[in-house]
């Protein structure tokens, strides 16, 4: 594990240099978790919930927050993503919707806090709406699942399938 990057040699927050760095084609895949009643499942698939098609606004919420993330998060640069996916899929194991995000780029800097602030917003646009079904729906499980380019290469999370 390296250093702490955002942190100077005085122990300041700062915001890192990417000037001198190579572009690269880089990715990264982040994945999250709803759980929730099973009646409450029932009632996002059958389309009815009260503030509408649940799955279709917490894609677009996920997407539009990835292009966010340098205005949400401090010290993220603002970057030119060209790809952003969010695919949300039923869990009846949790019972409850898996979200899983990936984002795009060639740059000098990574996009793992922008799949990781995709699935974040998209779980809690769920929650949002569906709490007047089931306040006591729980986000869980948000992690990066892979990453690739740059100067640190490729990670793979050790205890994703």
């Amino acid at each position: 594990m390296g250093g702490l990057t955002h942190i100077n040699a005085a122990g300041e927050a700062h915001m890192v240099d990417v000037g001198d760095k190579a572009e690269s084609a880089r990715s990264a895949t982040a994945e999250g978790h709803v759980r929730m009643a099973p009646a409450t499942l029932a009632l996002i698939r059958s389309g009815n919930a009260k503030k509408g098609d649940v799955i279709a606004t917490a894609r677009i919420a996920g997407i539009m927050a990835a292009k966010q993330t340098s205005n949400l998060i401090p010290l993220c640069h603002p970057l030119m993503l060209t790809k952003v996916t969010l695919d949300i899929e039923e869990d009846t194991a949790l019972p409850g919707l898996r979200v899983t995000a990936t984002a795009k780029l060639t740059g000098k800097t990574g996009v793992e806090m922008e799949a990781l602030t995709a699935v974040s917003v998209a779980c809690l646009t769920i929650y949002d709406m569906a709490k007047a079904a089931d306040k006591a729906m729980e986000i869980g499980g948000i992690r990066l699942l892979e990453k690739t380019g740059g100067k640190s290469g490729t990670f793979h999370h050790p205890e994703a399938g």
